[in-house]
Protein backbone atom coordinates (compact mmCIF):
# COMPACT_ATOMS: atom_id res chain seq x y z
CA UNK A 1 0.00 0.00 0.00
CA UNK A 2 1.32 3.24 -1.19
CA UNK A 3 0.27 6.14 1.09
CA UNK A 4 0.46 9.80 -0.74
CA UNK A 5 1.91 12.63 1.10
CA UNK A 6 2.37 16.29 0.35
CA UNK A 7 5.52 18.85 1.49
CA UNK A 8 5.18 21.75 1.19
CA UNK A 9 8.74 23.88 1.78
CA UNK A 10 8.37 28.09 1.61
CA UNK A 11 9.42 31.46 2.62
CA UNK A 12 7.18 33.22 5.41
CA UNK A 13 5.78 36.88 5.29
CA UNK A 14 6.60 37.39 8.65
CA UNK A 15 3.57 38.64 11.29
CA UNK A 16 1.37 38.59 8.37
CA UNK A 17 -1.23 36.49 8.20
CA UNK A 18 -2.94 37.25 5.02
CA UNK A 19 0.13 37.21 3.07
CA UNK A 20 0.82 34.10 4.15
CA UNK A 21 -2.51 32.52 3.66
CA UNK A 22 -2.33 33.79 -0.17
CA UNK A 23 0.79 32.25 -0.43
CA UNK A 24 -0.15 28.68 1.03
CA UNK A 25 -3.35 28.69 -1.02
CA UNK A 26 -1.58 29.11 -4.15
CA UNK A 27 1.22 26.30 -2.55
CA UNK A 28 -1.59 24.09 -1.75
CA UNK A 29 -3.04 23.88 -5.68
CA UNK A 30 0.15 22.26 -6.77
CA UNK A 31 -0.69 19.14 -4.41
CA UNK A 32 -1.28 15.42 -6.24
CA UNK A 33 -5.11 14.52 -6.55
CA UNK A 34 -3.39 11.50 -4.57
CA UNK A 35 -2.38 12.98 -1.50
CA UNK A 36 -3.73 12.08 1.69
CA UNK A 37 -2.03 14.70 3.88
CA UNK A 38 -0.35 17.91 3.21
CA UNK A 39 1.95 19.52 5.56
CA UNK A 40 3.24 23.38 6.08
CA UNK A 41 5.90 24.54 8.33
CA UNK A 42 5.60 25.67 12.11
CA UNK A 43 3.62 28.95 12.72
CA UNK A 44 3.03 29.24 9.10
CA UNK A 45 0.83 32.49 9.65
CA UNK A 46 3.42 34.10 11.00
CA UNK A 47 7.01 32.74 11.09
CA UNK A 48 8.62 31.47 14.88
CA UNK A 49 7.22 35.11 16.20
CA UNK A 50 7.58 35.97 20.33
CA UNK A 51 5.10 38.44 19.81
CA UNK A 52 2.05 36.25 21.11
CA UNK A 53 0.15 38.51 22.93
CA UNK A 54 -0.76 40.35 19.54
CA UNK A 55 -0.63 37.32 16.92
CA UNK A 56 -2.60 34.74 19.20
CA UNK A 57 -5.83 33.10 18.02
CA UNK A 58 -8.70 31.02 19.62
CA UNK A 59 -9.61 27.74 18.56
CA UNK A 60 -12.51 28.84 16.34
CA UNK A 61 -10.54 32.24 14.72
CA UNK A 62 -9.85 32.84 10.96
CA UNK A 63 -6.59 30.29 10.97
CA UNK A 64 -8.45 27.39 11.84
CA UNK A 65 -11.41 28.34 9.19
CA UNK A 66 -9.07 28.49 6.82
CA UNK A 67 -7.40 25.69 7.34
CA UNK A 68 -10.42 23.55 7.86
CA UNK A 69 -12.07 25.39 4.14
CA UNK A 70 -8.13 24.35 2.81
CA UNK A 71 -9.06 20.82 3.67
CA UNK A 72 -12.52 20.97 2.69
CA UNK A 73 -11.52 21.87 -0.92
CA UNK A 74 -8.90 20.02 -1.40
CA UNK A 75 -10.42 16.92 0.25
CA UNK A 76 -7.30 16.18 1.83
CA UNK A 77 -5.73 16.26 5.64
CA UNK A 78 -4.29 19.71 6.26
CA UNK A 79 -1.42 20.31 9.09
CA UNK A 80 0.21 23.17 10.14
CA UNK A 81 0.96 25.19 13.43
CA UNK A 82 0.09 28.45 14.99
CA UNK A 83 -0.35 30.96 17.74
CA UNK A 84 -2.99 29.63 20.00
CA UNK A 85 -4.68 31.68 22.55
CA UNK A 86 -6.62 29.31 25.52
CA UNK A 87 -7.74 29.69 29.05
CA UNK A 88 -5.21 32.63 29.13
CA UNK A 89 -2.15 30.93 28.03
CA UNK A 90 -0.18 31.38 24.47
CA UNK A 91 0.70 27.47 22.73
CA UNK A 92 2.57 27.16 19.85
CA UNK A 93 -0.02 24.42 18.41
CA UNK A 94 0.36 22.13 15.62
CA UNK A 95 -3.67 21.44 13.85
CA UNK A 96 -4.56 18.61 11.96
CA UNK A 97 -7.54 18.79 10.30
CA UNK A 98 -9.81 16.61 8.31
CA UNK A 99 -11.60 16.79 5.16
CA UNK A 100 -14.81 16.25 7.90
CA UNK A 101 -14.01 18.84 9.95
CA UNK A 102 -12.52 17.05 12.10
CA UNK A 103 -9.71 18.94 14.56
CA UNK A 104 -6.63 17.22 16.17
CA UNK A 105 -3.99 19.60 18.09
CA UNK A 106 -0.69 19.19 19.65
CA UNK A 107 0.84 21.58 21.73
CA UNK A 108 4.68 21.42 21.35
CA UNK A 109 6.01 19.55 24.22
CA UNK A 110 10.09 21.73 23.78
CA UNK A 111 9.99 24.99 24.16
CA UNK A 112 13.57 26.60 22.46
CA UNK A 113 14.29 28.27 26.09
CA UNK A 114 17.54 29.74 23.30
CA UNK A 115 14.48 31.86 21.47
CA UNK A 116 12.77 32.71 24.89
CA UNK A 117 9.75 30.40 23.28
CA UNK A 118 9.63 29.03 27.15
CA UNK A 119 9.03 32.56 28.60
CA UNK A 120 6.22 33.30 25.68
CA UNK A 121 4.28 30.00 25.27
CA UNK A 122 2.94 27.26 27.42
CA UNK A 123 4.84 23.85 26.72
CA UNK A 124 2.28 21.17 26.13
CA UNK A 125 2.92 17.46 27.38
CA UNK A 126 0.37 15.07 25.24
CA UNK A 127 1.35 13.24 22.35
CA UNK A 128 -0.68 13.04 18.97
CA UNK A 129 -1.05 10.26 16.55
CA UNK A 130 -3.61 10.39 14.03
CA UNK A 131 -4.96 7.52 12.03
CA UNK A 132 -5.68 8.34 8.33
CA UNK A 133 -6.41 5.60 6.10
CA UNK A 134 -5.11 2.92 8.41
CA UNK A 135 -1.93 4.71 8.52
CA UNK A 136 -0.86 5.68 12.38
CA UNK A 137 1.08 9.08 12.13
CA UNK A 138 2.85 11.14 14.63
CA UNK A 139 3.27 14.89 14.93
CA UNK A 140 6.17 16.96 16.51
CA UNK A 141 7.44 20.35 16.29
CA UNK A 142 11.01 21.54 15.61
CA UNK A 143 13.09 21.48 18.99
CA UNK A 144 11.37 18.34 19.90
CA UNK A 145 13.40 16.64 17.57
CA UNK A 146 16.39 16.82 19.46
CA UNK A 147 14.65 14.72 22.24
CA UNK A 148 14.36 11.00 21.09
CA UNK A 149 12.60 9.28 24.18
CA UNK A 150 9.71 12.32 23.64
CA UNK A 151 9.57 10.67 19.98
CA UNK A 152 10.15 7.12 20.38
CA UNK A 153 8.31 4.75 18.78
CA UNK A 154 7.59 2.66 21.14
CA UNK A 155 6.10 -0.57 20.51
CA UNK A 156 5.80 0.50 16.88
CA UNK A 157 2.81 2.87 17.78
CA UNK A 158 3.27 4.99 14.52
CA UNK A 159 4.11 4.45 11.26
CA UNK A 160 5.09 7.86 10.41
CA UNK A 161 6.44 10.92 12.20
CA UNK A 162 5.76 14.69 11.03
CA UNK A 163 7.72 17.22 12.36
CA UNK A 164 7.36 20.93 11.20
CA UNK A 165 9.96 23.61 12.04
CA UNK A 166 12.00 26.41 11.70
CA UNK A 167 14.77 25.61 12.57
CA UNK A 168 18.14 28.08 11.38
CA UNK A 169 20.46 27.63 8.57
CA UNK A 170 22.95 27.54 11.13
CA UNK A 171 21.80 24.03 12.54
CA UNK A 172 21.16 22.58 9.32
CA UNK A 173 23.77 19.38 9.70
CA UNK A 174 21.88 19.17 13.11
CA UNK A 175 18.41 19.27 11.47
CA UNK A 176 19.11 16.37 8.58
CA UNK A 177 21.30 14.21 10.40
CA UNK A 178 18.26 14.23 13.38
CA UNK A 179 15.64 13.37 11.49
CA UNK A 180 17.90 10.71 9.51
CA UNK A 181 18.35 9.00 13.34
CA UNK A 182 14.77 9.79 14.21
CA UNK A 183 14.13 7.29 10.65
CA UNK A 184 16.60 4.49 11.51
CA UNK A 185 15.71 4.14 15.59
CA UNK A 186 12.09 4.25 15.36
CA UNK A 187 12.06 1.64 12.50
CA UNK A 188 9.39 4.75 10.58
CA UNK A 189 9.05 7.01 7.83
CA UNK A 190 10.09 10.47 9.00
CA UNK A 191 8.98 13.56 7.38
CA UNK A 192 10.62 16.86 8.03
CA UNK A 193 9.12 20.73 6.92
CA UNK A 194 10.89 23.22 7.33
CA UNK A 195 10.91 26.83 6.21
CA UNK A 196 13.18 28.97 3.96
CA UNK A 197 14.26 32.81 4.01
CA UNK A 198 15.24 35.14 6.25
CA UNK A 199 12.47 36.02 9.54
CA UNK A 200 11.79 39.42 11.14
CA UNK A 201 14.80 38.99 13.57
CA UNK A 202 16.97 38.70 10.71
CA UNK A 203 17.44 34.43 10.79
CA UNK A 204 18.14 32.52 7.86
CA UNK A 205 16.38 29.16 7.03
CA UNK A 206 17.46 27.05 4.35
CA UNK A 207 14.59 24.77 4.43
CA UNK A 208 16.34 20.89 3.62
CA UNK A 209 13.02 19.25 4.18
CA UNK A 210 13.00 15.88 3.56
CA UNK A 211 11.48 12.42 4.15
CA UNK A 212 13.23 9.38 4.88
CA UNK A 213 12.61 5.81 5.27
CA UNK A 214 12.78 3.64 8.22
CA UNK A 215 16.48 2.69 6.52
CA UNK A 216 17.60 6.26 6.92
CA UNK A 217 17.58 6.60 2.98
CA UNK A 218 16.15 10.24 1.79
CA UNK A 219 13.61 9.72 -0.50
CA UNK A 220 12.74 13.26 -1.15
CA UNK A 221 14.15 15.71 -3.34
CA UNK A 222 13.36 19.12 -2.47
CA UNK A 223 16.64 20.96 -2.48
CA UNK A 224 18.22 23.37 -0.06
CA UNK A 225 16.05 27.12 -0.23
CA UNK A 226 14.00 25.97 -2.56
CA UNK A 227 10.13 27.11 -2.79
CA UNK A 228 8.41 23.64 -3.42
CA UNK A 229 5.26 21.81 -3.04
CA UNK A 230 6.34 18.10 -3.31
CA UNK A 231 4.15 15.19 -3.49
CA UNK A 232 5.50 11.78 -2.73
CA UNK A 233 4.94 8.07 -1.84
CA UNK A 234 5.43 6.28 0.89
CA UNK A 235 5.08 2.69 1.02
CA UNK A 236 4.26 0.83 3.61
CA UNK A 237 3.66 -2.69 2.71
CA UNK A 238 7.86 -2.30 2.84
CA UNK A 239 7.72 -0.50 6.38
CA UNK A 240 5.73 -3.57 7.52
CA UNK A 241 7.79 -6.34 5.65
CA UNK A 242 11.19 -4.83 6.98
CA UNK A 243 9.92 -4.47 10.67
CA UNK A 244 9.07 -8.24 10.73
CA UNK A 245 12.30 -9.46 8.96
CA UNK A 246 14.63 -7.20 11.62
CA UNK A 247 12.23 -6.74 14.64
CA UNK A 248 14.22 -4.34 16.87
CA UNK A 249 11.51 -3.03 18.67
CA UNK A 250 11.30 -6.37 20.36
CA UNK A 251 14.09 -5.59 22.02
CA UNK A 252 13.54 -2.09 23.58
CA UNK A 253 13.32 -0.57 26.29
CA UNK A 254 10.71 0.03 28.65
CA UNK A 255 10.33 3.39 30.37
CA UNK A 256 7.53 5.71 31.03
CA UNK A 257 7.38 9.52 30.42
CA UNK A 258 6.27 11.38 33.85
Amino acid sequence: MDFSITTVQSDLFWEDKKANFKLFAEAIQKTSEKSRLIILPEMFTTGFSMNAKKLAEEMNGHSIHWMIKQSEITKKHIVGSLIIKENGCFFNRLVVVSPNGKISFYDKKHLFSYASEDKNYTSGNKELIVSIEGIKIAFFICYDLRFPVWCRNYQLKYDVAVYIANWPEKRKEHWSSLLKARAIENQSFVIGVNRIGRDGNNIEYSGDSAVYDYLGKKISTTKTREQKTENLFLNMDNLHEYRLKFPAHLDADEFKIQ
